[in-house]
């Protein structure tokens, strides 16, 4: 008699009359679960597909915000601007924003384009009447006084944008120091500093969205920030609206903020299939090194629907491929820090 086969026989299911066939399992059985609760050893960078659908299987299970990230040590402040329209400028603004406080970061958008799609994005009501930043930067109005917490994403406040923030720019012109106006709110508010002077309640980021366009707006955000985030579109325009974008940073940095350095820059709307989207991104990458974002976000039907909604595509569908490439492009500003210089 064949001893293995013997074997085999009595390790079988059919060799168990302890436990009948309908009751007993033929194989183990192991869900998406199991996997979300040992992502730690599933880190394979080789093999792109994998981790695509690891992140997706993490994401529906929430495993991917339950990891979190560092805090700094004091509150940074972003700045998002690009005068070229159409860069997903908004989009990264509050998609990076959102996935920030899932990693459990304390979260503050400061919406400075009259048009308010920031505001739509996150939900938060910006028709005539409503707290803005046009009674902060105009009127005065403490910061705390007109900001408002994002109902679906805990840890996230919103200072909205009105129509009326359209005419700020003709009314400040008058106003001494009218550059500061930002800045000067941004430093007054109770929550803004660092660890030793706010404690855990203060804010870990401050991402001011600007309209695309260099006015007085945006020179007010260049002011009050330390940070420049520039999402830049993959495309030959882009590269075009970018060297105009540093001549005016550069200026701001003579003049007004020498503290003001570009920190991060973030590739959007990239479509690996085309070799123009290579192109822009190695030269970006050359010119620019490390302050480029590993993570490029491809084009996605999902982030453009979203805001229809009154959602940030990390809400709207979690485990999209557009909401995956922000979660990772948050998780890569907190890693990184704040600069030193």
């Amino acid at each position: 008699m064949d001893v293995s086969r013997e074997t085999a026989d009595e390790a079988s299911p059919q060799a168990d009359v302890s436990v009948s066939r309908e009751t007993r399992p033929a194989w183990n059985v192991r869900t998406a679960a199991d996997f979300a609760d040992q992502h730690d050893a599933y880190h394979d960078a080789g093999t792109p597909l994998a981790q695509a659908a690891q992140h997706s299987v993490l994401a529906r299970s929430g495993g991917l915000r339950r990891q979190g990230a560092p805090r700094p040590d004091a509150t940074r402040v972003l700045v998002v601007a690009n005068q070229k329209g159409g860069v997903g400028k908004t989009t990264s603004t509050v998609n990076v924003a959102a996935g920030l406080s899932q990693l459990g970061q304390r979260v503050l958008v400061i919406d400075l384009d009259p048009q308010g799609n920031a505001s739509t994005a996150l939900g938060v009501d910006h028709h005539r009447g409503v707290p803005s930043t046009y009674d902060m930067l105009v009127e005065g109005q403490p910061l705390a006084d007109v900001m408002t917490e994002c109902a679906d994403l805990p840890g996230l406040w919103v200072v909205p944008a009105t129509i009326d923030l359209a005419g700020a720019e003709i009314e400040l012109v008058s106003v001494v120091a009218r550059e500061q106006r930002l800045a000067r709110a941004i430093n007054a508010h109770p929550l803004v500093g660092t660890a030793e002077e706010v404690g855990d309640d203060r804010f870990d980021y401050v991402l001011v969205d600007c309209p695309p366009s260099l006015g007085l707006l945006t020179l007010n955000a260049l002011v009050a920030g330390r940070e420049m985030f520039i999402p830049i579109q993959a495309e030959y325009y882009a590269l075009e609206g970018l060297g105009q974008l540093l001549e005016t940073v550069e200026m701001v940095r003579q003049h007004l903020n020498p503290r003001l350095i570009v920190s991060t820059i973030l590739l959007t709307m990239y479509d690996a299939r085309t070799r123009l989207a290579a192109g822009v991104a190695d030269e970006v990458r050359g010119h620019f090194g490390d302050q480029v974002l590993k993570t490029a976000v491809p084009r996605s039907v999902r982030v453009s629907e979203a805001p229809s909604y009154g959602q940030t595509v990390m809400t709207y569908d979690p485990a999209s491929a557009g909401a995956l490439s922000y979660l990772e492009a948050a998780r890569e500003i907190a890693s990184k820090g704040a600069p030193t210089s």
